[in-house]
């Protein structure tokens, strides 16, 4: 079992022991009609990019940030879309969601990271594996309907 699975394992037993409030960021990040989904080391599945909010960390800060890191890309104007909660890991998140469609680099992972691989897709072919959540926000995105609370 790599480090990465192995810590997140043990956060999601922290969370559900203390259930503490979270705040997160994602990121649709869109390209000629695709979107940026990311495949991550600890975890099955493909994602919208995103993670955590730093302490003293704005909302848009921090997904500009983890695009960044996740993705190696500069991301410019990003455009809040959603606010959502979810409980599903045992702790209570807040999660933000992004639109971002002005960026400058090239989309890469970076070795020895949480994510594995990284690729666009048309929106409506998105690649097996995708998670529940992230197929409802890349429906709602594509709709521009963006009605529920819930993640």
């Amino acid at each position: 079992m790599t480090l990465h699975k192995w810590l997140y394992r043990l956060a999601r037993m922290y969370w559900k022991i203390r259930r503490p409030v979270t705040m997160g960021c994602r990121a649709v990040v869109v390209q000629n009609g695709s979107v940026l989904l990311v495949r991550q080391t600890y975890v099955e599945g493909w994602y919208l990019p995103g993670g955590g909010v730093k302490r003293g960390e704005s909302f848009q800060e921090a997904v500009v940030r983890e695009v960044a890191e996740e993705c190696g890309l500069a991301a410019a104007h990003p455009r809040l879309l959603q606010l959502y909660t979810s409980r599903n890991e045992g702790k209570i998140d807040h999660i933000a969601l992004f639109e971002i469609n002005e960026f400058t680099g090239i989309p890469r992972a970076k070795p020895d990271k949480e994510i594995a691989e990284l690729r666009f897709f048309a929106m409506d072919r998105l690649p097996d594996g995708t998670s529940p959540a992230t197929r409802r926000r890349i429906g709602e995105y594509a709709a521009n309907q963006f009605r529920a609370e819930r993640w």
